[in-house]
């Protein structure tokens, strides 16, 4: 379990670098963009302006739950603010639900008052986002597999990368057809994409904050995995939550043939829970008389 927070720290401490240098790129793109979509009354790139903006947001919330993650427990919080990541990544998907909610606001008014766009522009500066957010999605991909933050940024710069293709095509489109009624189209399918890509975190989130049982962790798994042990009859009471978007603790009642094994039983299961990413662990004795009785009562 050392071994396990040694390596959580300095992954948060290589991904410090990643975010800043994602934070200012799409910093410099935003501005642009916004630029740009002002200057060619462009929906689509207004549009997507606004959500590389509150990326740009949830980038920054990022680095402060690594921060906040590191802050060691005190008297009044036992687990210091581990749990303020999970905070974290569900007011990214609130964040998110709403520029997608002005989108389709701001699409529907487009449909009743198109304008006229400047369709190479538009597509020149989507251009350039496609090779921003896309090398950002690079650089997150390898982080996003172990933390629902990073996973959370990943999926939004990924998404993002769609969205820019999207409106690259849309002003080719209105460039050699003239068909304005195509940019506020793009913003609309630009809301759905942010949409989806936006679901599974919310719903992930939603799950760890009321203490749910983490992504990739299978209970019945590791119920097999306890009752395997020799010396273990039986298992109950198990709880299994998210400390932080990286972290899951375990609470469970062992049952046991023999109490004077319960030091070699105990520290076996712990690493092998530790393997299946369960990293804090507490484990409580008891031996079948005893449960037996338990369950009388």
């Amino acid at each position: 379990m050392e071994h396990h927070h040694h390596h959580h720290a300095a992954s948060a401490q290589s991904l410090n670098g990643i975010f800043i240098l994602s934070i200012i790129l799409n910093v410099v793109f935003v501005l642009v963009e916004a630029g740009v979509g002002l200057w060619q009354n462009s929906l689509s790139l207004l549009s997507d302006a606004g959500h590389n903006l509150s990326d740009v947001f949830s980038l920054l919330l990022v680095l402060v739950a690594f921060r906040l993650a590191k802050v060691q427990r005190n008297e009044r919080f036992t687990y210091g603010y581990r749990k303020s990541t999970v905070l974290i990544s569900l007011l990214n998907a609130v964040i998110l639900l709403v520029a997608v909610g002005a989108i389709v606001i701001e699409s529907i008014h487009k449909f009743s008052e198109p304008a006229d766009v400047n369709g190479i522009a538009v597509s020149w500066t989507a251009g350039v986002g496609i090779l921003i957010n896309g090398a950002t999605a690079l650089l997150l991909m390898r982080g996003q597999k172990n933390d629902l933050n990073v996973r959370g940024a990943f999926l939004h710069m990924a998404a993002d990368t769609l969205v820019s293709v999207g409106v690259v095509i849309s002003g080719i489109v209105i460039a050699y057809t003239g068909w304005t009624i195509i940019d506020p189209i793009v913003s609309l399918i630009i809301a759905v994409v942010i949409l989806i890509s936006t679901w599974e975190l919310l719903s992930d989130s939603l799950r760890l904050a009321v203490d749910g049982i983490p992504d990739g962790v299978d209970l019945k798994e590791i119920e097999e995995h306890i009752t395997e042990n020799e010396h273990v009859k039986e298992v109950h009471h198990i709880h299994v939550w998210a400390i932080s978007t990286t972290e899951t603790a375990l609470t469970a009642h062992v049952v046991v043939d023999d109490l004077s094994c319960w030091s070699q039983v105990s520290e076996h299961l712990k690493h092998e829970l530790a393997e299946h990413g369960v990293s804090h662990v507490t484990l409580e004795p008891e031996t079948e008389d005893c449960h037996c009785h338990d369950r009388e009562c």
